[in-house]
């Protein structure tokens, strides 16, 4: 039997990129979705472009929110599959393929993991993700950096917790590493599984989040360990950007 897969997107206000997003995935070839839709009352028209697809979508609510993170909590609440993946507005699984290419890649794991591109307004890609996805992830993988991307990491929903919501901006990476250190079967798939829209609030509130990373890693990781990580997470985005013109966080 298919293992459930529960794909949540989380929208607010993004009509330009939310049906590119929706289409990435009700075009999937694997037939065990359940897809859940969290729009945080858009006025933009989101919610309107979210109805045409309504009757092919599991679950959907729209309501205000007291930011990204209580939005997937929600997703979260609402999910009943073997596995979730968030695929928030903006982003895409790689083909329409990808999921059961996901899942074909060997049974019974608890988080799949794969690389993801970056692709920009203009949906040109730019390339790889700058952080490479480890041949073997664990919750140390962290520790120079967000190895795996949200978009291209699927965990057994039983493993999952709420994101803390002490982090505004990068809950992801504490709400990831609790759940890689639960699981016993970690499973890499080759090649790219998600594209990835650069941007977001990450990048506009670029200090905040990177003060919320060292928070996160100094809790899983320890104080001087951390320290000393981000002085080789400095020195290989300096080398990066010299190379390349550019970060691709």
């Amino acid at each position: 039997m298919k293992p459930v897969l529960s794909v949540i997107t989380i929208v607010y206000n993004n009509a330009r990129d939310i049906e590119r997003t929706m289409l990435s995935v009700l075009d999937q070839t694997y037939s065990a979705i359940e897809y859940i839709v969290v729009d945080g009352a858009s006025n933009d028209g989101t919610l309107e472009i979210i109805k045409r697809y309504e009757n092919r979508i599991a679950k959907l609510i729209s309501e205000k929110d007291k930011g990204i993170y209580d939005a997937m909590n929600k997703g979260l609440t609402l999910a009943t599959g073997d596995y979730v993946i968030f695929m928030n507005s903006g982003d895409e699984f790689y083909a329409n393929d990808t999921v059961a290419n996901v899942f074909a890649t060997a049974p019974g794991a608890d988080i799949y993991y794969g690389e993801t591109e970056m692709v920009n307004d203009e949906r040109e890609s730019l390339g790889r993700r700058r952080h490479k996805a480890p041949a073997k992830f664990t919750w140390r993988s962290f520790k120079f950096g967000m190895s795996v991307s949200h978009q291209a990491i699927y965990i057994r929903r039983t493993l999952t917790d709420p994101y803390d919501p002490q982090y505004q901006l990068s809950a992801d990476i504490d709400w990831i590493i609790r759940a890689a250190k639960k699981a016993k079967k970690i499973v890499r798939v080759n090649g790219y599984v998600a594209k990835y829209l650069v941007g977001g609030m990450s990048k506009a509130k670029h200090k905040q989040s990177l003060l919320e990373r060292f928070d996160i890693m100094k809790r899983h990781y320890g104080l001087i360990p951390t320290v000393l990580n981000h002085a080789v997470i400095a020195f290989n985005l300096g080398w990066y950007w010299l190379r390349n013109k550019r970060t691709n966080d």
